[in-house]
């Protein structure tokens, strides 16, 4: 199936040429960009997505590529163009093509890109049994609450993390506190049965997963404390897991060799990831969540 994507202004195919020698985002990483789950034909959390998508622009003071409504639009017909039953929608807005200078040009014109790719959410042994995940420096810029394009740390630190035979890598500040993943945002229950998170502060990105998951939590009656937690904290908590777009809500069970409660999903973390996946039009994967699944007989 040819992959159709829109590029500024026109739909063409993904693997036309279409990048600009000089558009700014090619040259500098000067944008942002989303990641919408898009299930059934539908994307999920369009809204939150574009509402921070705008927050994003703002505070990079690059103006919007048009209206929210002409977006949506233009997403809803990419994926139509592109019929896949479960895929991830990306929206790129660069600050556009200049000659190449740091100051931001004054008559450039933001370039909008939108396109449609194959999803690969967490295996079913993954979301059951949980997963292992690496410590990495926290070397990314101070305004990592901008979703900006900018992703080399993370990528060097996934690698690091991927070539050791782990899933992700967690972002560890000098003093020891945890940010975020490299692609998701990190929660913890603490000996108390507290779901702790990081607060969506300058130092990590405020994620969509993570904001719908805050309020299944609430309306769950789980206690929520949007507080920081440090690598020597992991020591004593009950249960540990991702979430994001397409890491849904993710079981973590070792950290660096160490064990995270009893080594296998806690109850907090198997309930979230039913609702989750209830909410995001996934039911059909919220069976992987009900029960921890046996280890496999050696």
């Amino acid at each position: 199936m040819t992959r159709i994507a829109y590029v500024d202004g026109r739909y063409r195919r993904l693997d036309a040429p279409a990048v600009a020698a000089e558009d700014r985002g090619y040259q500098f990483g000067d944008g942002v960009y989303e990641m919408v789950k898009v299930i059934d034909g539908i994307p999920r959390d369009l809204d939150r997505h574009l509402a921070r998508l705008a927050r994003s622009l703002r505070e990079l003071a690059i103006p919007a590529p048009t209206s929210p409504a002409v977006l949506q639009a233009i997403a809803r017909e990419v994926i139509r163009r592109n019929p896949l039953r479960h895929a991830t929608l990306y929206i790129q807005v660069t600050r556009g093509i200049a000659p190449r200078a740091h100051p931001f040009p004054a008559s450039a014109r933001p370039v909008l890109t939108v396109a449609v790719r194959r999803v690969a959410f967490p295996t079913a042994e993954e979301r059951a049994r949980g997963v292992a995940v690496a410590l990495a420096p926290e070397i990314r810029w101070q305004r990592r609450d901008i979703k900006s394009i900018n992703l080399l740390p993370n990528l060097l630190a996934r690698q690091q993390a991927l070539e050791r035979g782990l899933r992700e890598a967690l972002f560890v500040e000098a003093d020891g506190t945890i940010t975020e993943a490299t692609a998701a945002n990190v929660f913890l229950v603490d000996a108390r049965g507290v779901l702790r998170t990081h607060p969506a502060d300058r130092r990590i990105l405020g994620g969509i997963t993570r904001q719908v998951v805050l309020e299944l939590a609430e309306r769950a009656g789980i206690p929520v404390d949007q507080r920081p937690f440090t690598v020597d904290e992991l020591d004593a908590a009950r249960e540990l897991f991702l979430t994001g777009t397409t890491s849904l809500v993710l079981p973590v069970v070792r950290v660096e060799g160490r064990t995270i409660g009893a080594g296998i999903p806690g109850p907090i973390t198997r309930l979230l990831g039913r609702l989750y996946a209830e909410h995001s039009g996934l039911g059909a994967l919220a069976g992987d969540y009900a029960q921890v699944a046996p280890e496999p007989k050696s």
